[in-house]
């Protein structure tokens, strides 16, 4: 009897950007900004971190990068929650480009092939980057040109059509021969 181990699937949190806080802060000094939105200058960040306790709120390291790091007085969980939300509103409005395939072959027809461009340039409407490809078979693996010169005929049939960007050209890998495409905006 065979036994199954179910992988978990790891439902993964928004890429967060993890910000320090409080004691968490581990630099000398830090420019402070306070909750009003007042800059307090360079201060010790023992000094930044009674200021921010004195007024019931947190210390967060929001500029780490910066020289010395830019920290705010804010209440954290709030924070942290609006950047969760702006992390969503970001995920929902990205524009998902997928790249879709056209597989063609040494030996295809005329009518294979128009069939194939009305679908290429059905992708590219969409907006859609294209993944041309040609698989090698038997002796066709010896005159890899040939697929290239092909794709590159239907490259310019397409670009007929559209004004074209070339992401990969026609390169041959392996037993394969692919070029990407992309419309021009």
């Amino acid at each position: 009897m065979r036994i199954h181990y179910k992988r978990r699937r790891m439902t993964h949190k928004f890429d967060q950007v993890k910000y320090r806080y409080n004691q968490r802060i581990r630099v000398p000094e830090v420019r402070v900004i306070d909750d009003e939105g007042v800059a307090r200058g360079v201060m010790s960040t023992e000094a930044a971190l009674a200021l921010a306790e004195e007024r019931g709120l947190d210390l967060v390291e929001v500029s780490p990068k910066a020289e010395p790091p830019v920290c705010k007085l804010l209440d954290y969980g709030a924070f942290k929650y609006q950047k969760e939300k702006e992390m969503k509103q970001q995920k929902v409005h990205a524009k998902k480009v997928e790249v879709k395939g056209i597989r063609l072959s040494v030996k295809i027809g005329t009518g294979d092939l128009e069939i194939r461009k009305k679908q290429a340039l059905k992708f590219l409407e969409e907006g859609q980057k294209l993944k041309i490809e040609i698989i090698l078979r038997g002796r066709e693996k010896a005159h890899g040109d040939i697929a290239v010169q092909k794709i590159q005929e239907f490259m310019n049939a397409i670009a007929e059509h559209y004004e074209l960007f070339i992401e990969q050209a026609p390169k041959r890998q392996g037993g394969n021969v692919s070029a990407i495409i992309g419309r021009k905006s």
